[in-house]
């Protein structure tokens, strides 16, 4: 399959997830009136449901789901692991536990920008240190290991927020987002993230060429022109820039950054490059049909998306790290 015809297809996938979401719910809605919602032509119930509630949930898991597929394919080519992930790594749980300060400490609500700007500025801060580990070790263990400390420190260090937190409410909102979430979004809180996700998927994509370099080895491909140093900053503010515009979106949610670059690496010839946009189409389809199902699970109270996630794609990732041991 060309690439042409894979990113057409998957195209069509989000947009019938999309459509799904919006038609899906606790009142589903015929199709005429959902087409006449979407076009401003529906009754006034109809059109709150669709742009108030379902629509920006929608959009709010694809643009999560996108952000951590696309950042999932680029670490993977830059690290060439293929274990390599935002959630594995500590990168989303160190964003999410600098948005958890900000909530602690009650300065998310001193500006709209801080809780973006904390998990932004915690992504980035453990990708680099991630990228300098790899630099200078060049063992995938050791990177691995690295990641797995970094994610159970950060884990430690918000679970002790929450045994300190100075009232309920702020305990929610603290695990809302180490659960991870996309209820009650609004196209607000898009329009707060979508500079930073839009800054960090651009990055990322303007580091393809470099990324097929890569997989000659750095060596081979400093040989060929390739700037190694610059090649790694971009992807590094590109993944944190993606990841942390994600975590302020949605808190923390795993397995979709490591599932959707495996799922489409085969379509797209193990090349990086060509992985990163399939990759991040996958991972926005994914998380849509996973919010689907978080909405109609007949459940007491509602089940976080991140949990959901994780119950899917922990299953894939032991199947991913066993074959890869196989293999070797």
């Amino acid at each position: 399959m060309t690439d042409f015809r894979l990113n057409i297809a998957l195209v069509i996938a989000v947009v019938a997830a999309v459509l799904a979401a919006c038609f899906l719910g606790s009142t589903p809605l015929p199709p005429a009136r959902l087409a006449a919602a979407l076009i401003g032509a529906g009754s006034p119930g109809d059109m709150t449901v669709v742009w108030a509630i379902r629509l920006p949930r929608a959009l709010a898991a694809l643009a999560v789901g996108g952000a951590l597929g696309m950042s999932g394919a680029a670490l993977q080519g830059l690290l060439r692991n293929p274990l390599a992930e935002p959630g594995v790594l500590g990168v989303s749980a160190t964003a999410a536990l600098a948005a958890t300060v900000m909530l602690y400490y009650g300065l998310a609500g001193v500006a709209g920008f801080m809780l973006p700007m904390a998990a932004i500025g915690g992504a980035m801060a453990a990708t680099a240190l991630l990228a300098i580990v790899a630099a200078r070790t060049g063992s995938v263990v050791t990177l691995i290991l690295v990641g797995v400390g970094l994610s159970s420190f950060a884990a430690a260090a918000m679970a002790l927020l929450l045994n300190l937190a100075p009232n309920p409410f702020s305990l929610a909102d603290m695990v809302t987002w180490m659960m991870g979430s996309v209820a009650n979004r609004s196209f607000a809180d898009l329009a707060l993230s979508g500079p930073f996700l839009i800054a960090g998927l651009t990055l990322l994509l303007l580091t393809r060429r470099g990324l097929s370099a890569l997989t000659l080895g750095e060596e081979a491909a400093a040989g060929i022109g390739l700037d190694v140093a610059r090649q790694r900053v971009l992807v590094v503010a590109g993944t944190g820039l993606a990841t942390g515009a994600a975590v302020a979106i949605a808190g923390s949610v795993g397995f979709i950054g490591i599932v959707a670059p495996h799922l489409v690496r085969p379509l797209t010839g193990h090349d990086p490059a060509r992985s990163l946009l399939p990759a991040a189409l996958l991972g926005g389809c994914l998380l849509v049909a996973a919010d689907i199902v978080v909405r109609l699970l007949p459940t007491d109270a509602e089940l976080k998306l991140g949990v959901v996630a994780a119950l899917i794609g922990a299953p894939v990732f032991v199947w991913i790290a066993a074959r890869r041991r196989s293999v070797q």
